[in-house]
């Protein structure tokens, strides 16, 4: 989930891995309040078109397509996010089918988000063993803690292995139609799909979801042989443990693998294209964590240098990486390393999808979407009744928007315009401790105000002095909120710390509903939680109340 002409180039390359491409820091540029998105305000010939949409009020898959298609819905790509489109379709009673040419799952359950989970479980487990003052200052007494690589291998294949079949049999449950082969669109309401050396079949539906997901962006001069140069495909499935380990990129995926890796006894070095380590967080945030995730291990790093040649170990000789200055592009230096990860984000994967044959260009090879993620002709026009939502689209490269934006699509093809508040969806790094956040970063809201014209208020709360997090000898983390101090409208929230990607939903649900901080400032919250890091946040802002009115008080009409 376009970027600018410096990602083509290789200049910001780096970047992909951070919550949205370097071009959209403005998290696409969705800003309606919540409370607005479901307004009737749009235009009467999409109200017609919506309406004309015949939904089988029978329960699990439509029993027939409306009309004279084959379906209602066909989804190309079994990922997350068709996975959650199809559901939602299926409750709607459209009669559905999705198209996988690989496995159900897509890169989340397969080689992304759940196996990770996985090995960081091990790394969280195997740090706080190792951390000897922390066992001590409970009482605890631990000798020696080791692992078995090949059974935490197995852990992290047999999870994704579990999830893999719950999606699978969860769609086939209720009725969806599972097609195996690649799918390509091959004219209006039109597609093809098979596996290589069978005949093709051609289906017809009422709408089509491109849902093809991403694979792993590897820069020009990088060689891949999975062994020792690699990305976070072979990564995961840890068939070994280096002493020595780069990793190119330091955004989400760079920061958890270092994570695993140093838990498990390798030593770190990170290469990064720009400036500072981790620059897709909110500057604050990155300098704490920083300070507990990177200077207490055995991580050192070179920021504002690119990698412009990785050769694999061979022939007894080490992983050569060739650093050049990102401006000057001058040499800097050669490491030598037992192994590199690649970890420079993600691309989209949308080549064979006969786009050419409706007229849709991609853009770097996202495909251009509006905000209702219906797919955008080389004209600029909409193409009827064909949609994009994940990674494909280039807005918001998590698995969740993925899902968030299938069930947006089906809701409309149902007749409900919706259009999703991206600045609502929360991300999260699981790293020991997390960080989360939702909406803007300081300097993104910053920049907004000055634009826009308003002021921006911002207030801290420590988990030092959060009881639940004391009691657990885990005080180090901050949580950060920006605000409007004249209308109360939180703008984003940032968390470093103990459960941080549990404790964000309450943050994005109220930004997703409009909730305004002099209303939920009044919420109750269980003592002793680390909810509370997130009571006293809220309790913290200062809201002119002179010029905003708080939703448990009547407003004059």
């Amino acid at each position: 989930m376009s970027l600018s002409a410096a990602v083509a180039n290789g200049a910001a390359a780096y970047r992909y891995d951070t919550i949205q491409p370097v071009a959209r820091l403005r998290f696409c540029g969705l800003r309606r309040k919540a409370h607005r998105l479901h307004s009737p305000r749009y235009s009467r010939h999409l109200v017609a078109a919506r309406r004309s949409v015949v939904v089988a009020a029978t329960a699990g898959n439509g029993a027939a397509a409306s009309g004279t298609f084959d379906y209602d819905l066909v989804i190309i790509g079994a990922g997350v996010g068709g996975h959650g489109a199809a559901l939602h379709a299926v409750e709607k009673g459209l009669k559905t089918a999705i198209i996988e040419g690989d496995v159900v799952g897509g890169t989340c359950v397969n080689r992304g988000c759940v196996p990770s989970k996985a090995l960081l479980a091990v790394s969280g487990r195997m740090r706080e063993l190792q951390d000897e003052h922390h066992m001590k200052s409970l009482g605890l007494q631990v000798s020696s803690p080791g692992y078995d690589r090949q059974v935490v291998a197995d852990h992290a294949n047999n999870l994704a292995s579990k999830i893999r079949s719950n999606l699978t049999n969860s769609m086939k449950a209720l009725g969806v139609d599972i097609l195996t082969g690649i799918g390509t669109i091959v004219g209006k309401q039109k597609v093809r799909y098979g596996k290589v050396g069978f005949p093709d079949n051609e289906i017809t539906a009422r709408n089509i979801i491109i849902a093809t997901g991403s694979v792993p962006f590897v820069p020009k001069g990088i060689e891949i042989d999975g062994k020792t140069v690699f990305t976070s495909d072979h990564a995961l499935k840890l068939e070994s443990v280096p002493e020595w380990i780069a990793i190119v990129g330091s955004g989400y995926i760079g920061l958890e693998f270092s994570d695993v890796y140093t838990a498990l006894g390798s030593e770190v070095t990170f290469v990064e294209a720009l400036d500072q380590l981790m620059p897709g967080f909110d500057p604050e945030i990155a300098k704490l964590a920083q300070r507990i995730l990177i200077s207490p291990r055995k991580i050192d790093y070179h920021t504002g240098v690119f990698a412009s040649k990785i050769t694999p170990a061979k022939d007894g000789k080490p992983v050569l990486i060739e650093l050049i200055d990102a401006k000057t592009k001058e040499h800097k230096e050669t490491l030598e390393v037992d192994a590199a990860l690649i970890a420079t984000g993600r691309a989209p994967f949308t080549k064979g999808l006969g786009l050419e044959n409706i007229n849709v260009v991609t853009q770097q090879g996202f495909v251009p979407v509006d905000e209702r993620m219906q797919v955008m002709d080389a004209t600029g026009n909409v193409v009827p009744n064909l949609y994009c939502i994940g990674d494909a689209n280039g807005k918001l490269m998590l698995a969740h928007a993925a899902s968030a934006q299938g069930i947006s699509v089906v809701e409309q093809i149902s007749g409900r315009d919706n259009i999703l508040n991206h600045l609502s969806i929360p991300a999260a790094c699981f790293t020991h401790p997390e960080i989360s956040m939702v909406g803007l970063t300081e300097p993104q809201a910053r920049e907004k105000a000055d634009k826009e014209g308003f002021e921006i208020s911002v207030v801290k709360t420590s988990f030092k002095a959060n009881t639940k997090a004391l009691a657990e000898n885990e005080g180090d983390g901050l949580a950060k909120m920006i605000y409007r101090p004249d209308t109360g409208e939180i703008l984003g929230v940032h968390i470093l710390g103990l459960h941080a990607a549990d404790l964000i939903h309450e943050a994005s649900n109220a930004i997703a509903l409009g909730t305004h901080v002099q209303d939920i400032k009044f919420a109750v919250h269980a003592h002793p939680t680390l909810s509370e890091v997130l009571d006293e946040l809220f309790k913290a802002a200062k809201v002119n109340t002179a010029g905003s009115h708080s939703m448990n008080e009547p407003v004059a009409v």
